[in-house]
């Protein structure tokens, strides 16, 4: 992985850790645009290590996986990762992965989409025969994402969750690269997100797509 990730002209490898403790010291030591996490480690895990590096502002995080138990996924995503490749992902889409996470994008693994879209299905059949079974209606969340959103940003927080770049949703809303840049700053900051895949994944829960 390493041979390469270094063969491409715009991607330097500053340090290689053997487990999340050694991930989370190289991070805070050598500030990496990106870093690549596995999932299964010795002492401290992937997402563990993801929610530190991630929490601290230290790198973006990449997962790498080989989607095999899908709530090391959710638990990643939740800690804050920007995306999962699969680890049989080809050299040209990793390192189109790096490039994007590095850019601010999320990334997904197209052969993950749509194990992803199944669970959030699955989530809304349990929440709904949950909701059936009470006396009671459950009280509404006093404030969700489109309260605390201006109309533009819920627009912009929407076309996060189906997955656009900031390129792909300029041209969709028809604004600058700058403009979407804020936007997209904007809406991570309001909802507390640390990346734009927690940012889709509250998107999702609160069916804004």
């Amino acid at each position: 992985m390493r041979f390469i990730l270094e063969a491409a002209p715009d991607v330097e490898v500053v340090g290689e850790a053997s487990n999340g403790n050694a991930a989370v010291a190289n991070a805070t030591a050598l500030r990496p645009d990106v870093v690549l996490m596995d999932v299964r480690m010795p002492g401290m895990d992937g997402i563990a290590a993801t929610r530190t590096i991630v929490g601290a502002g230290l790198a973006q995080v990449l997962i790498l996986t080989t989607f095999d138990v899908d709530e090391y996924i959710f638990g990643a995503l939740r800690a804050g990762a920007a995306g999962f490749l699969l680890k049989t992902a080809e050299p040209a889409a990793l390192l189109d992965a790096v490039r994007r996470v590095a850019a601010g994008d999320a990334v997904i693994a197209p052969e993950a989409t749509r194990r992803l879209l199944e669970a959030y299905v699955a989530l809304d059949r349990d929440a709904s025969l949950l909701t059936a079974g009470q006396d009671t209606a459950p009280a509404p969340s006093s404030s969700g994402p489109e309260d605390q959103l201006t109309e533009r940003e819920t627009e912009v927080l929407a076309l996060i969750a189906e997955g656009l770049s900031n390129r792909d949703i300029s041209a969709r809303l028809t604004i600058s690269a700058g403009t979407t840049k804020t936007h997209v700053s904007r809406v991570l900051t309001k909802l507390g997100c640390r990346s734009r895949t927690q940012a889709a994944i509250i998107a999702r829960e609160e069916r804004l797509v």
